[in-house]
């Protein structure tokens, strides 16, 4: 039986929808035939209006959130994942383990790239640095596109946690793959890496730079003096 709560933050979410940003939605999120996230459905919100929507009810039910998160409509989909977000931060230890098993247990429909990115490190990274990586890495051999981008976002709690290890080792078993969202993932996790560790990012793109898609390069490099970006870009010829 669903939840006063859940029939009441689904009519909040769904009063807001409209056709034409579903429309631009749509687009944006390469939802045809053959593309990323073919088939895929949008109410038309905005990021801003599921995060208001999700600060009343922060204590949705478990059964409800799942709900939420099988739902064929995108935004809803996310509003579950920013729910999930919001009750790991502030759950005890039996409360972050249930959601980080509810978590890879429903990852089948964590299926687009916005989806991945919210929840991805604050949800499984932080899991997984309190407890074990080893899902991460079973994760990055997955056939499946966003089992393969939330094995290296998750890795960005370790990132701002000073440790690079989980990240370097993910991304060099994502060297070779096909998918440019994955290139653009593992460039920007080596970026943020970067960032509080230049040398470990240098030291690794002095290895690998000859053979990294250019996109993971490029994204890797972007915050690099021009000069030495060209350095680096002049290695790919």
């Amino acid at each position: 039986m669903k939840s006063r709560n859940g029939i009441v933050a689904r009519r909040q979410l769904r009063a807001q929808k409209s056709s034409e940003r579903a429309t631009v939605s749509a687009r944006f999120f390469k939802t045809g035939v053959g593309q990323y996230g073919e088939g895929d459905t949008f109410l038309g919100l905005t990021v801003p209006m599921v995060r208001t929507v999700v600060k009343n009810f922060p204590n949705l039910s478990p059964q409800e959130t799942k709900t939420f998160l099988t739902s064929p409509w995108h935004e809803e989909r996310l509003f579950a994942l920013l729910v999930l977000v919001r009750q790991y931060e502030c759950g005890d230890a039996h409360v972050r383990q249930r959601i980080a098993g509810f978590y890879v247990r429903n990852r089948r429909y964590i299926n687009n790239w916005d989806l991945v990115d919210v929840s991805a490190d604050k949800i499984l990274g932080a899991h997984c640095f309190e407890n074990s990586s080893v899902i991460l890495y079973k994760l990055a051999k997955s056939k499946n596109l966003w089992d393969r981008r939330i094995a290296i976002l998750a890795t960005f709690f370790f990132i701002r946690k000073g440790q690079y290890s989980q990240t370097l080792r993910i991304a060099g078993m994502l060297l070779k793959d096909k998918q440019d969202l994955i290139h653009k993932a593992v460039g920007w996790m080596l970026r943020e890496m970067g960032k509080r560790s230049l040398s470990t990012e240098e030291t690794f793109l002095k290895r690998y730079a000859k053979v990294m898609p250019r996109t993971m390069l490029r994204y890797a490099i972007e915050r690099f003096p021009e000069t030495k970006r060209q350095q680096y870009l002049d290695i790919k010829h």
